[in-house]
């Protein structure tokens, strides 16, 4: 498993935003330039993020962005599930065909290695919020 440049910039984008006034709106451009990530790419993931019902905005001059829940209440599970798509750490537990497509798979003595690393991946992950992350700094 590898977590992309997407997944990498939605999270620093969501820890951007709770640690600003969870009242006030934050611009694009202010965190493009805080987080060195361009706009372009940033008005995508805000938009994904947005689409998911973690964000919301305010268009006009004090407009931008701000957190819908509170930092406790995001989990790096459901963030980079969002941006990734799968965590699945081999594609037979993707759920996109799997090991139905699998020659090995009625005999596969691998499986439930892939299936605990799942398992440990998404427990982990569901275990951390923003809160978590902001209070290690």
């Amino acid at each position: 498993m590898m977590i992309s440049t997407k997944g990498r910039y939605a999270l620093r984008v969501m820890l951007d935003m709770a640690q600003r006034d969870p009242v006030g709106f934050n611009s694009l451009k202010d965190i493009a330039a805080r987080q060195g990530i361009s706009l372009k790419y940033l008005e995508a993931i805000v938009s994904t993020l947005g689409r998911a019902g973690f964000l919301e905005s305010q268009r006009g001059k004090m407009g931008g962005y701000r957190l819908v829940r509170t930092p406790s209440q995001y989990h790096m599970q459901e963030i980079l599930h969002l941006t990734e798509g799968t965590l699945a750490p081999v594609s037979c537990l993707d759920g996109e065909g799997g090991c139905t497509d699998c020659a090995q798979s009625p005999d596969c003595l691998t499986m439930p290695l892939w299936q605990g690393l799942d398992r440990l991946i998404g427990d982990y992950l569901e275990k951390i919020t923003l809160q978590d992350l902001l209070d290690r700094k």
